[in-house]
């Protein structure tokens, strides 16, 4: 197999993210929303929350409906779960905070 690019995983992701979005009929705050229960639901890294927190701060998404969607999936995936995803969420947002202070600093 020969690839062309230098990121060729991220790039298979992203071609499949898109292809979803293409195809779901989903609003987009649904649909942010749904992926981010799939990551809670099986224990996702911090890395995967990363990957969907500009697009769900771009369709609108609260952080009172992401303790809302928490509160909703705790009966079905347990607390542990649900921990681990608000400790990945809190570190993500750290993370998504602390880039764009590097950029606006670097834009100053």
């Amino acid at each position: 197999m020969t690839t062309t690019s230098e990121t060729p995983v991220l790039d298979t992701l992203a071609a499949m993210t898109i292809d979803s979005v293409e195809r779901c009929g989903m609003a987009p705050d649904m649909m942010i929303l749904t992926r981010i229960a799939a990551l809670v639901a099986m224990d996702a890294p911090t890395i995967s929350y990363l990957a969907h927190l500009d697009p769900a701060m771009q369709s609108g998404v609260t952080g009172e409906q992401l303790q809302d969607l928490l509160v909703a999936v705790a009966p079905i995936v347990g607390t542990a779960r649900v921990m681990s995803a608000a400790g990945h969420l809190t570190e993500a947002l750290g993370i998504t905070i602390a880039v764009a202070a590097a950029e606006a600093g670097g834009a100053a």
